[in-house]
């Protein structure tokens, strides 16, 4: 068994305790019915909120939302096979995956994906897709509570270590696609610099960032457990995190604490946070006015935009142009 599949068993464990023990949403669609309207794929940052999203958003009485986690089963079912036996797909393991499965989805016609989780913006190269916000999150980084890496740093300082000017430190980046890691590289990163797989690791730009684990496995988003070594930094979703120390999701935090940049305190909902950030569900561009996507994500009396105990209570802040298509 891999590292990877070895951390989606515990994941899972964890994730079916979380439930147990404080009703949390779980990882994948559960109840009646057991397929949805609306199926979404994508987003590490925000696979929790959506699944919350999923238990309480509701039309005529029927949850019509089904949000399926970027990790458990390499496998999903996301219709039934009954009526449409070509929606056994590869689960998307991040937000690029998530946009991806979606554009795949359009282009083939198997209706198998509606929309799509990002926590980044790519609208510009998905002219066919509209990226809707809907709550507000934050990056910070993250570091092991016992860290010799300071926990407060300046932005410039941040940037010195991600770009090997400071090689005092060993930092760590999510894997290539996800959206985290696409916004971390725009604001954090010299500008203009493009995100690649070759991007970081042996052999890339930066080779002193490590994207992979010790078995060569991709660094997932806002997973502290990664943090095997004192000198370890990560970026790291503040939301995330404060759904996981707090139980709304499966905790993965492990030792991680998280660090502040340029004297903000990373708290959730912190409008001065120096990487805030919109995040996104992404429906086709023709689906707009069309119930059920109209009634669920579009407007700000949209049923998500009005769910705004749901999105705060995930660690999210209530974002001021939800519903309202990125042009």
């Amino acid at each position: 068994m891999s590292k990877k599949q070895r951390f989606i068993v515990v994941a899972a464990a964890t994730a079916a305790l979380a439930g147990l023990l404080a009703g949390n949403a779980q990882a994948d669609p559960t109840g009646p019915p057991t397929y949805r309207d609306l199926v979404g794929v994508g987003s590490d940052t925000t696979q929790t909120v959506l699944n919350g999203l999923a238990d309480s958003v509701t039309v005529n009485g029927v949850k019509v939302l089904g949000s399926y986690d970027a990790r458990g089963s390499a496998q999903i079912v996301t219709k039934d096979p009954a009526t449409n036996p070509a929606c056994s797909i590869a689960r998307p393991e991040n937000s690029g995956g998530g946009v991806t499965a979606l554009q795949n989805d359009i282009q083939a016609g198997t209706n198998c994906v509606q929309f799509a989780r990002s926590s980044s913006n790519s609208a510009a190269t998905n002219p066919n897709l509209k990226f809707i916000p809907f709550a507000v999150d934050a990056l910070t980084y993250a570091v092991r509570s016992d860290s010799s890496v300071p926990k407060k740093l300046t932005k410039l300082q941040l940037t010195a270590i991600y770009t090997c000017a400071n090689t005092a430190f060993k930092p760590l980046a999510p894997q290539f696609g996800s959206g985290s890691r696409s916004f971390f590289v725009k604001n954090v990163m010299p500008s203009g610099t493009v995100d690649s797989a070759t991007l970081f690791g042996v052999g890339g730009q930066y080779s002193c960032v490590n994207d992979k684990d010790a078995s060569g496995e991709g660094i997932q988003e806002h997973v502290g457990t990664y943090l095997t070594d004192v000198k370890n930094l990560v970026p790291y979703s503040i939301a995330v995190y404060n759904s996981q120390v707090y139980g709304n999701a499966p905790a993965a935090q492990g030792k991680a604490v998280l660090g502040t940049i340029d004297n903000v305190q990373p708290t959730n909902m912190n409008t001065n946070s120096i990487l805030k950030r919109d995040v996104y569900n992404v429906i086709p561009a023709d689906k707009l006015a069309v119930a059920p996507y109209s009634t669920v994500f579009v407007g700000g009396d949209s049923l998500v935009c009005k769910a705004t105990d749901v999105i705060t209570r995930y660690g999210f802040g209530v974002n001021p142009t939800c519903g309202q298509p990125v042009q």
